[in-house]
């Protein structure tokens, strides 16, 4: 956990004002008892997670693909090549949505912007420190377009079908 206990508490201020924020069908799903605090986020999104990114075009059309995830100070990170479609419009439309879905084990669902993090950026080289401890090499390493990318939210919710499970 990378997470100090400021971050924990501006999360868990989050995920309660979008909680409160949302809808009856909303509250009838995610209900008290499966609930994740931002506590529990951190303690269970560990390593790498496969995200849905969301994005949209310069049409106004909807567009998702997969990207790799790391929850770092409680924000979603990930990098994608500088080329990718995803990329190009997070550029000229930073609004975006996230969601890491495993079956009916746990569901975090975000939306905010992104930002892009250059090497200059004061929180890069831990990003990067933790990405090369992951995958053993720089992202940066892969190709020469290589772009840092973390989510800042606005509306984050946090869901466990059987959080005891799920916690152990």
């Amino acid at each position: 956990m990378r997470e100090s206990s400021e971050e924990v508490e501006e999360l868990q201020r989050l995920l309660e004002a979008a909680y409160e924020r949302s809808t009856e069908h909303l509250h009838a799903i995610i209900t008290d008892d499966r609930r994740l605090t931002a506590a529990e986020l951190v303690q269970v999104l560990q390593g790498m997670c496969t995200l849905n990114l969301a994005t949209v075009t310069a049409k106004g059309e909807p567009r998702i693909s997969a990207v790799d995830g790391h929850f770092l100070h409680a924000r979603w990170v990930f990098t994608t090549s500088g080329q990718a479609a995803k990329a190009r419009q997070l550029k000229a439309r930073p609004a975006a949505s996230i969601s890491y879905v495993d079956g009916e084990r746990i569901g975090v669902f975000s939306h905010g912007q992104v930002e892009f993090l250059t090497t200059d950026h004061p929180d890069f080289a831990e990003i990067e420190g933790h990405l090369v401890a992951h995958y053993g090499s720089s992202p940066s390493s892969w190709a020469d377009d290589i772009v840092y990318c973390r989510l800042q939210p606005h509306w984050m919710v946090g869901y466990a079908f059987d959080k005891p499970a799920l916690l152990s």
